[in-house]
């Protein structure tokens, strides 16, 4: 119903924004154009939900819900011109071309609004679905920790069903409430909305196939997780062979010309952006110096792209010597990080630009020369990199980056393992697409300054 409203509003925001810069206001002469406004914004949802634009799964996440609206305005505006060219009606062009594109623009910031306000709520645990986990235990205990963390999604798994049953014990501080037959049994008792259903040898097709029609009449929504849950969409596919629906993966795009493409895009925008700032990278510098002894720029040496080494550029946040007493201090290690809370060496000025990123600016520089990318995975450090292990290794076939998924996704408050994971779903699934939503997401990252130190 909110969905729907903030429709309305921003149709009719668009619409009459339109109206008033094509005419100026009323006379005789615009009535037909008056009265199509008021109609628009009913006749724009009603696009949009043709458009399935409605679906409470594609409302609060991912991009699929924002793409849909925009198909729905360009399948208008396609509409609205051939049925004047059909029917020889001769139509005011300025407005139709202001109103279907500002009835757009506006819907999705108001849909943009709605989906902050949603996350809002759900971060406090509200318009959350009741999901029932049927797996392993390793795998549900894994969902449990995810669903918890990116609240976002609305997800929160309230019971379990493991082969085997282990009725009265918990996975993750969740109760197992069953075996793989109690399922709708379960389903009922906590009057859960989904069903996830991780990779189970148990659960084959037969079994999964007979769960859904027994779930069929209580509009139960079943999900079922592939074992290769860190591929992305755009890289696999389903195609029927010899009447079989086959899951095909493509093997991930790490030459050509996409990358090409995403260096360009970087390196341009790192050097745009480089101008923009320039009074604000003054500032900072100056800054540092003043405000403890030492240079303004910290110079050390990373690992890029296959391995190659090059020297990161960043703005000093800790005291001279630094480097020798890290040795001495006793640090929270969490794999291979060095992470501190309330480290010693930072200076004041140091912690406010680390909350916020500023100490990364300099980087702009590392990525016009070629070392990094705009978004990518942490840029390692030597000794981390000498520590690796065979499939940790696959983060240095692309570019390291200024921002990426472990930026957006907690920072430093991320385990090892987190960052390793969510660094390799980059590299196995990005996009220029997905770059432009992770650059999107760090601003309100950066902004709350949460899990930097």
């Amino acid at each position: 119903m909110r969905a729907v409203l903030g429709d309305l509003c921003g149709a009719g925001i668009g619409a009459g924004a339109a109206f008033f810069v094509r005419f100026g206001g009323f006379t005789p002469y615009v009535l037909p154009y008056l009265l199509v406004s008021l109609a628009l914004p009913v006749v724009w949802c009603g696009a949009v939900a043709l458009n399935r634009a409605y679906e409470p799964r594609m409302l609060g996440v991912g991009s699929e819900e924002f793409r849909r609206v925009m198909q729905a305005g360009v399948a208008l505006i396609a509409g609205t011109a051939i049925g004047s060219y059909v029917t020889k009606t001769d139509v005011a062009r300025g407005y139709v071309v202001l109103a279907l594109p500002l009835v757009t623009f506006f819907t999705l910031v108001f849909r943009y609004a709605l989906r902050r306000s949603l996350h809002r709520r759900r971060a406090t645990g509200a318009c959350m679905r009741k999901v029932v986990a049927v797996g392993h235990e390793l795998s549900t205990a894994e969902l449990v920790h995810l669903f918890r963390r990116e609240r976002h999604h609305g997800m929160e798994v309230v019971a379990a069903c493991l082969p085997g049953g282990h009725a009265g014990e918990q996975v993750a501080d969740v109760p197992v409430a069953g075996d793989l037959s109690d399922v709708p049994l379960v389903v009922e008792q906590y009057a859960a909305d989904t069903v996830a259903v991780l990779a189970c040898p148990e659960m084959d097709g037969h079994a999964l196939r007979r769960l859904a029609w027994r779930l069929e009449c209580t509009q139960t929504e079943l999900v079922v997780a592939p074992a290769l849950m860190d591929v992305a969409g755009p890289r696999t596919t389903i195609r029927p062979v010899a009447g079989m629906p086959l899951l095909h993966v493509e093997h991930p795009e790490l030459a050509g010309v996409r990358q090409l493409v995403k260096n360009v895009f970087d390196r341009l925008v790192a050097a745009a952006l480089l101008v923009l700032l320039s009074p604000v990278l003054a500032g900072l510098a100056v800054a540092v110096r003043v405000t403890s002894p030492g240079p303004a720029l910290f110079r050390q040496t990373r690992v890029g792209r296959d391995g190659g080494l090059f020297t990161i550029v960043k703005f000093r946040t800790m005291r001279r010597g630094s480097e020798e007493q890290k040795i001495t201090l006793v640090s929270e290690r969490d794999g291979l990080l060095f992470k501190i809370r309330n480290d010693p060496r930072v200076t004041p000025l140091g912690t406010l630009m680390r909350r916020h990123s500023l100490d990364e600016l300099p980087q702009l520089i590392n990525i016009v020369l070629g070392h990094m990318s705009l978004v990518g995975p942490r840029p390692p450090l030597p000794e981390e990199v000498a520590r690796y292990g065979d499939d940790v290794r696959r983060r240095l076939l692309v570019r390291p980056g200024l921002t990426g998924l472990w930026q957006v996704s907690g920072r430093s408050d991320l385990s090892w393992e987190e960052s390793v994971r969510l660094d390799l779903r980059y590299v196995e699934n990005w996009s220029l697409t997905l770059d432009l939503q992770i650059l999107w997401k760090t601003w309100s990252a950066v902004a709350r300054g949460q899990g930097a130190y």
